[in-house]
């Protein structure tokens, strides 16, 4: 079992105000932590009675408990709450000695006066002092607002922190598995691997694609079996050999061995054409598979692509798996819709419900390397809702995302491969920021809306935010 992320908890009170407000405060938080704990993969951390008087992080000695407990427990981010005014040296100096972790900072708001007119908490004033403490050290941090725990746009706030929470522990350090040389004529998918090694401590780990044609044909007949009656129950077959489903099988295998063996995060695979003349079927479903089983993989050999398939994955909590795509045309008459398309790729779980998954010979390499060949594409529509386009590109050591978002809308056309008609607010806007930014033909699109949580990872990364 994956074990939970930690996320620590800065429960800030300042004397004279109330301490029993402060407490209740902690409390109620605590509780809402709960809540969301049960529905993510995320436990928090907080001072304990025992640690801290009351629980509450108040001067230097709270601080310095509090630092070295969250030290031992390997905290993914930081929570500071103000349940009154709120200590701000205390509180900003436990986010100085954990650096590079993301920071959220909160205010509670005012309980009723006491019974003389006084204030019980004045946490809307001390969280100021906090947030100026954490901006004059240029520590990054979100603030949420002001509000009780119990308010949706508590929850809500603290579950896309989670998200930024997510990717940056997952980005930092991330091993990508290159498996072969791109395309030749594919200078789009060329990469420095040193601003990735000096910046997030990434690394390219670099594998022949003829190891993996022999590992895959090495493996016992045994091991493929379930794959392939797995495969079959779940698509349509008719269009292809059995013999390309157990070339699938195999070249499953291989590729989940190389990601264990090396602790990859992901996979950018060079999927043609040696693919096809050398071991005779397309990767393209083998790709969608091992995407929906959360090992991010990209088409043509495109490291950057995998790396931002791997920040939506992570900041969508795992909820929902990427779409690895090619932005390919307008739409010959509906304004503001685009295609969202490649080659056969897609998880099979983001299926239209009428859109039954049908494998077949890859639509345009077909032609040219031999339909015999070339079988492999797990062909449909996706399913409709909302979508989040990103991409990142790396220019001259700076990185850069692009952060769009649109809507499936389901279309009647039949086409090949693992397709969706995708209308955005403002097209024309969006195209020409991809020619204008440098951004490829190739993106990555997830069900769903984690602009706030890639906008907060950039933030926490360093990675500049395009935001259409």
């Amino acid at each position: 079992m994956e074990e939970k992320m930690r996320i620590g908890f800065v429960p800030a009170h300042r004397e004279p105000f109330s301490e029993e407000w402060a407490v209740d405060m902690r409390r109620r938080t605590l509780e809402t932590f709960k809540l969301i704990s049960k529905e993510t993969d995320f436990e928090f951390i907080a001072p304990e009675e025992t640690l801290t008087p009351k629980g509450l992080v108040r001067d230097d000695r709270d601080a310095e408990k509090v630092i070295q407990l969250f030290k031992s427990k390997n905290i993914a981010g930081i929570i500071i709450g103000t349940m009154t005014f709120g200590d701000e040296i205390s509180a900003v100096s436990i986010a100085e000695e954990i650096p590079e972790v993301p920071v959220l900072l909160f205010s509670t708001k005012e309980g009723p006066f006491t019974e003389d007119g006084g204030r019980r908490s004045d946490a809307f004033c001390g969280t100021l002092s906090i947030s100026s403490g954490l901006y004059r050290r240029r520590i990054p941090f979100t603030f949420l607002g002001n509000c009780f725990p119990e308010e949706e746009i508590f929850s809500q706030g603290i579950k896309s922190f989670l998200g930024a929470c997510s990717a940056v522990k997952g980005w930092i350090g991330a091993k990508i598995g290159l498996v072969g040389p791109r395309p030749e004529r594919f200078e789009t998918c060329a990469i420095n691997e040193f601003p990735m090694i000096e910046q997030f401590g990434q690394r390219v780990v670099p594998i022949s694609i003829a190891d993996i044609f022999h590992s895959a044909e090495t493996i016992e007949e045994e091991k493929i079996s379930s794959i392939v009656e797995e495969i079959k129950s779940r698509a349509n077959c008719e269009h292809v050999k059995e013999a390309t489903l157990q070339k699938a099988a195999r070249l499953e295998l291989a590729l989940k061995q190389f990601v264990k063996e090396k602790n990859l995060a992901g996979l950018a695979v060079q999927c043609w054409d040696a693919m096809q003349k050398i071991y005779g079927i397309s990767s393209c479903l083998t790709m969608g598979r091992l995407t929906e089983q959360g090992i991010m993989t990209a088409c043509e050999v495109d490291v950057h692509g995998t790396l931002t398939m791997l920040a939506q994955y992570l900041a969508s909590l795992k909820e929902t798996v990427p779409h690895f795509i090619d932005w390919t045309i307008q739409h010959q008459s509906m304004e503001n819709v685009f295609l969202a398309w490649h080659c056969g790729n897609a998880p099979q779980i983001l299926a239209a419900k009428d859109s039954p998954v049908c494998l077949r010979a890859h639509s345009i390499l077909g032609p040219a390397l031999g339909l015999e060949k070339s079988e492999g594409t797990a062909e449909f529509q996706l399913r409709k809702g909302k979508v989040t386009f990103n991409r990142i590109v790396e220019y001259n050591g700076q990185f850069k995302m692009l952060i769009t978002k649109g809507k499936i809308i389901p279309g009647k056309d039949k086409l090949r491969g693992s397709w969706s008609w995708v209308e955005v607010p403002d097209l024309e806007r969006l195209y020409r920021t991809l020619a204008e930014e440098g951004f490829t033909h190739h993106a990555s699109m997830i069900h769903g809306d984690i602009t706030f949580s890639l906008l907060e990872f950039c933030k926490f990364t360093g990675i500049e935010a395009i935001v259409v």
